[in-house]
């Protein structure tokens, strides 16, 4: 990255591949009752970090955090963000100048070792969501989930770039 310009546009692309993989979360659940993601359990899981308590093994049972849902969304965005941020740094600040789709794909779909190695089962899911009730449908929501903010980024740099 060249410039401050450039981290901040970086960080627009997180926030928004973030909007939007939260607008296609919010239709799932209204249109197909979809359950979105619960960022207060996300939250609950983060609070209990500074404690030594990195892993819950079952986290609906773990004493709630003071601030959980909170925490939990600011964390969805500051990692939305960080994805942004390491795009930009991955293929450049040039291609926030001539986005393509491919790159925020390929990272999207390749930071899917986060939720399947860490996120689950730090949340007590197991490693790919083996420990879900539907391991299957956890892991396929993820890739959805990963693809959708994937193509979510690229709209929102198509947009700034239309904005420069």
């Amino acid at each position: 990255m060249t410039d401050i310009m450039d981290l901040i546009r970086a960080t627009l692309v997180g926030i928004g591949g973030t909007i939007i993989l939260d607008i296609y979360a919010f239709l799932l659940q209204r249109l197909f009752d979809v359950p979105a993601t619960n960022w207060q359990m996300v939250g609950r899981w983060l609070g209990h970090m500074p404690g030594g308590n990195f892993i819950q093994t079952n986290l609906g049972q773990a004493r709630p955090v003071p601030g959980e849902r909170v925490l939990g969304w600011i964390f969805h965005y500051v990692i939305g963000i960080g994805y942004g941020l390491l795009l930009v740094a991955i293929w450049g600040s040039g291609w926030l100048f001539e986005p393509g789709i491919t790159e925020p794909l390929i990272l999207a779909l390749m930071l899917l070792v986060l939720p399947y190695f860490v996120m689950m089962p730090g949340m007590g899911m197991g490693i790919a969501g083996s420990r879900a009730p539907k391991p299957y449908v956890a892991c396929l929501k993820s890739m959805a989930g990963h693809s959708i903010f994937g193509i979510g980024m690229y709209l929102t740099a198509r947009l700034l770039e239309a904005t420069a």
